[in-house]
């Protein structure tokens, strides 16, 4: 029977798929990372508040990286090569979602538009990390190999959620809240299209690793097709909806450091 559970234990124990796997994610995070860092380097005077807390962003997704290149140097493997079919980050810029890398290599200033086109975009791109990470925390947060690591991701998307809500929120209350609505709309029609080319090309590339049959492949696929359905008719909703998060000031602090893996 095929669950998601039984789908990661099976890419999980396999040296090649572990290692595409923790490939994938590193090189987001590590994207995500340098993003945020010039974006708090960047930002605007009438924002420089949120600086800190963009920094902060930044370190905790490269913190994430490194802990998935540990993962692999545990286990005595090296990354690979990302597919480029599998970078959601890179897709993404490529749609016209975000903040381009041209721009942020750059030494301009950012505007507020500027801001709320990051800020918008991080919103839903953290619900899908969010949700990703409550899934994996769910199946294996008590895992003694991943476990610790899983659970440290987790907590940290739901801070960087969290974040992007009350920020958001404030930046509504200042006049902003037509531009913000129309920008995640955009940006969450826009995610799903992505997450389903790039859910397939991974599924397509752990079925060549671990030699799934064509059957097995082809129901993956169309459970892959059937979620964007229901994303596209209205899943995709709750990744543009706001609202005041529990957790006030998320991102208030300093980054928790990355544990050791011996």
């Amino acid at each position: 029977m095929l669950s998601a559970k039984s789908l990661f234990q099976e890419i999980l124990d396999h040296d090649e798929s572990f290692r595409l796997f923790c490939s994938i994610a590193a090189s987001g995070e590590s994207q995500g990372g340098w993003e945020n860092g010039r974006i708090a380097t960047l930002l605007p005077p009438s924002c420089r508040d949120l600086a800190p807390k963009a920094a902060r962003h930044g370190a905790d997704e490269d913190k994430h990286g490194r802990i998935f290149n540990a993962l692999l140097k545990r286990r005595c493997l090296s990354p690979v090569d990302v597919p480029p079919d599998t970078d959601y980050t890179m897709l993404l810029e490529q749609h016209g979602i975000g903040l381009g890398h041209e721009q942020l290599r750059g030494e301009a200033p950012l505007t507020e538009q500027d801001v709320v086109v990051y800020l918008a975009h991080s919103r839903v791109t953290e619900q899908r990390a969010s949700e990703q990470m409550e899934l994996l925390r769910r199946h294996f947060g008590s895992d003694p190999d991943i476990g610790r690591a899983v659970r440290m991701i987790s907590d940290d998307e739901d801070n960087h959620l969290a974040y992007c809500h009350e920020e958001l929120l404030r930046l509504a209350r200042a006049g902003h809240g037509p531009v913000i609505q129309r920008v995640l709309r955009e940006c969450a029609l826009a995610e799903i299209r992505v997450y389903r080319d790039v859910s397939l090309a991974v599924t397509a590339h752990m079925g060549r690793i671990l030699a799934w049959p064509r059957a097995k492949v082809a129901v993956l696929a169309a459970g892959i097709h059937a979620v964007y359905a229901y994303e596209r008719l209205g899943g995709w909703r709750r990744m543009v909806s706001l609202t005041m998060p529990e957790r006030r000031d998320a991102l208030g602090g300093p980054a928790v450091p990355a544990p050791e893996f011996a």
